[in-house]
């Protein structure tokens, strides 16, 4: 089941806002023109920023999302329908061909379990072409970034375009590496208040490089994350034969 803030339509519909600006989309965009990618798949696309953007650069896109609510806010941004939406895990993916998949914000750490992880990995490289290439970013472990989610203990109020005012408070509940739970809160104008429980796994470098290549992946670079140097990895592997 994916998490509230993705699947409860109330929550949603502020998803975006609370996210702020995404600075990392203009650097999945660069990477698609680097590998000359046409066919695109957006593993957990959620409110399909990445994809609609991708579209726009005239390529095909197909975004998939077990959330109902985020993908009902992604089609809303596609009107024109250019973009194939579906439902489910990256196993609903037909296969496709595709020169490109992509994995942005947290997508490859809810992956919690070693079997979901390496299910996920299986069901990518059966829809990329041979030779196509899995893109995706993870949060380094050393750097704990837990530390900075407990740091502020502020509400943060934003005025949604068509909501109002809308309150968030994030707390970190739990630290068991290499999982770290935290839960999102959210105070609505009509007093109506919603919470949200995630958890992520931390993998290290050599942890995710060994899971690449042991799914038919050769790791072919290990990048900084423009939006956050220091903070992330960006793996860039291609689906060997």
């Amino acid at each position: 089941m994916p998490d509230a803030i993705f699947a409860h339509p109330r929550l949603a519909a502020v998803y975006d806002a609370f996210d702020g600006e995404r600075d990392d989309l203009a650097a999945y965009l660069g990477i698609a023109d680097e590998l000359g990618a046409r066919r695109v798949l957006d593993v957990g696309c959620g409110t399909g920023s990445l994809a609609v953007l991708l579209a726009g650069s005239g390529r095909e896109v197909v975004g998939v999302d077990p959330a109902g609510a985020s993908l009902d806010i992604a089609r809303s941004k596609d009107p024109a329908g250019r973009i194939t939406w579906v439902r489910g895990d990256a196993t609903a993916v037909p296969a496709l061909a595709a020169d490109l998949a992509v994995m942005t914000g947290n997508v490859a750490q809810v992956f919690l379990t070693d079997e979901e992880w390496a299910r996920t990995l299986r069901a990518v490289r059966a829809a990329l072409r041979p030779g196509g290439h899995l893109v995706f970013e993870t949060r380094r472990p050393e750097r704990r970034a837990w530390l900075d989610w407990a740091a502020d203990p502020a509400w943060l109020t934003l005025d949604v375009p068509g909501i109002g005012p809308v309150a968030q408070h994030r707390e970190v509940t739990d630290v068991s590496l290499p999982l770290v739970s935290f839960r999102q809160t959210y105070r609505f104008p009509d007093g109506e208040v919603l919470t949200s429980d995630s958890t992520l796994r931390f993998r290290d470098r050599a942890e995710v490089e060994a899971s690449l290549v042991a799914h038919g992946y050769r790791v072919r670079d290990v990048r900084e994350a423009p939006d956050r140097p220091g903070r992330e990895f960006v793996f860039l592997a291609q689906r060997t034969p």
